[in-house]
């Protein structure tokens, strides 16, 4: 774009700025504050800024056409995102440092206690780590990459679980093959898609049947799919064009929802067959595992022939549940043989809020102290 178009833009912006700014006036000077509101203590000043946020077209219209230009003329977006070719946008968190160098260490110890505790009370620990994003869609990158740290952290975790024996499969070549049928990420979200979590599910039981660690069970699952409805990613948020230049967004995506319940086995479902048994197989992880969205817990039990409990959450990625399972009474982990753990890999670069923990439980833990065998440890009030 030449200067001239450039100032002609500028004056244009400037222009529809001011007529907004003369048409709220009325509304300002239409304000009128109840009798009792006192003058000098604020509340009278606070009244009329509410009341003039409500009443000033400008505000709204300016963010979004803020954002208009940001995006159209510069491809950028508020902090948080990174936009990319063809309307893919990416969560930051994948392509920014850590801010503390020592973050991958500090977590890295926490997931090695966490299966130091499990080796305790004989179950299996599997980390199910989730390339990035980025990392899958590397062709859908412009010219924003990401930090030489995060481009090794993939292979480098990889690394420290062949150090301390952790098993996880490699989830990579699958969901790059799985790619070339459907996309396994959305386009405009920081999430999978169903298919996504299909193939990860598939990955996960294959390799743990190769290793022996688990044998496909008997219960038997139907993956029914709907029909395809808008769904709003949640990187939009940092676009805000709604609804002045609402036309300008990323195109918008689909989903096709898929939803997993028990087959029935004749007149008996399979909750009649197999009693009150406990399941044997706990998930944990994030909002990839928590969200029905994606059905990343259904295909699992599909692929595993098993239920499983589900201590997945969304929000708090994926340490903060983790050690809520721990947490928990004894007698509600004493029939678990696998706890499945799902770990985006950003999140090894990224600080958790621990604050709803016991400073000393999590002392304990660090310092591979057995807390199966102490009393158990209520998280501390957050503050």
């Amino acid at each position: 774009m030449s200067r001239t178009a450039n100032i002609l833009y500028s004056l244009l912006f400037l222009g529809l700025l001011l007529a907004l700014s003369l048409a709220s006036l009325p509304a300002l000077l239409s304000f009128s504050a109840a009798s009792e509101t006192p003058l000098l203590n604020g509340k009278l000043a606070h009244a009329i800024e509410k009341h003039y946020d409500k009443q000033f077209p400008v505000k709204e219209f300016g963010t979004n056409a803020w954002a208009a230009l940001e995006f159209t003329l510069f491809g950028e977006g508020r902090p948080g995102v990174v936009v990319g070719r063809e309307d893919w946008l990416f969560t930051d968190e994948e392509f920014k440092p850590a801010s503390n160098p020592q973050q991958l260490q500090d977590n890295w110890r926490l997931i090695a206690a966490v299966q130091e505790e499990f080796k305790r009370r004989d179950i299996e620990l599997v980390l199910a780590l989730l390339p990035a994003k980025a990392r899958l869609y590397p062709e859908q990158l412009a010219a924003a990459k990401p930090v030489a740290a995060q481009q090794a952290l993939y292979a480098q975790a990889h690394a420290l679980m062949q150090t301390q024996q952790l098993p996880g499969p490699d989830l990579l070549p699958a969901l790059q093959q799985a790619k070339s049928a459907a996309a396994v990420f959305l386009r405009t979200d920081t999430h999978w898609t169903p298919h996504g979590a299909e193939a990860t599910a598939k990955a996960l039981a294959e390799y743990l049947a190769a290793r022996g660690d688990w044998s496909r069970g008997e219960q038997r699952f139907v993956t029914r799919t709907t029909d395809s409805q808008p769904h709003k990613g949640d990187l939009l948020s940092f676009l805000p064009m709604e609804p002045y230049f609402a036309a300008l967004q990323p195109q918008a995506e689909s989903l096709q929802p898929r939803h997993t319940e028990a087959a029935e086995a004749g007149a008996e479902t399979a909750a009649e067959l197999f009693g009150d048994a406990q399941p044997q197989v706990a998930l944990v992880g994030t909002s990839y595992s928590a969200n029905p969205k994606w059905n990343f817990a259904g295909a699992l039990k599909q692929e595993l022939g098993s239920d499983l409990l589900n201590y997945a959450e969304d929000g708090h990625g994926p340490l903060v549940p983790m050690l809520r399972l721990l947490q928990r009474e004894r007698a509600e982990t004493a029939d678990l043989r696998l706890v499945i753990w799902e770990f985006p890999e950003r999140y090894l670069m990224l600080p958790s809020d621990l604050s709803g923990f016991d400073s000393a439980w999590l002392e304990r833990l660090r310092g591979n102290e057995q807390l199966a065998l102490r009393d158990p440890v209520k998280p501390a009030t957050a503050r």
